[in-house]
């Protein structure tokens, strides 16, 4: 799986790939275009869950060719954002440097409707229901941590 999120390097995406934890691997690179085809640079680290993991941060706009080390053996991550032919016969995984397009909704006419549902629930408050009171306290001594004040409706 790929992820790709905000980075703090401005112009720049943040992009986290993982592994499944069913892998069984001794060591994972990750190795591409963006760092020279070096095969010790990215290594992943597998995570308590299992699961292994690499981030890097990459210029965003571009796309990236990447191939994944496991255990000296070249694999090509079938989640990618597309393939490339190389020219040992294979293909490299490629990943795009550009943030997804946000699915988070507006909060406008959210909020709109939360307020026309509480005005709307208004008359089934417990107040409301039996109409005003007068409350009396029975309260003759000083406050008891242990009792609180015993209050009786009048009317």
């Amino acid at each position: 799986m790929i992820r790709k999120l905000p980075s703090p390097k401005v112009g720049h995406v943040r992009i986290i790939f993982e592994l499944p934890a069913c892998v069984w691997a001794d060591r994972i690179f990750l190795v591409g275009d963006f760092n020279e085809w070096n095969t010790m640079i990215s290594p992943f680290a597998q995570g308590r869950d299992g699961v292994w993991r690499v981030t890097v941060d990459l210029p965003g706009g571009r796309e990236y060719q990447f191939r994944y080390l496991v255990d000296g053996t070249w694999q090509t991550d079938n989640h990618a954002d597309g393939w490339a032919s190389n020219e040992y016969g294979s293909q490299n995984s490629i990943v795009n440097a550009v943030l997804p397009p946000t699915a988070l909704p507006s909060p406008g006419p959210t909020s709109l409707l939360h307020e026309k549902t509480s005005e709307a629930l208004r008359p089934f408050a417990k107040a409301d229901i039996h109409g005003p009171r007068n409350v009396v306290s029975t309260r003759t001594s000083a406050p008891n941590r242990f009792f609180p004040a015993q209050t009786r409706i009048a009317g």
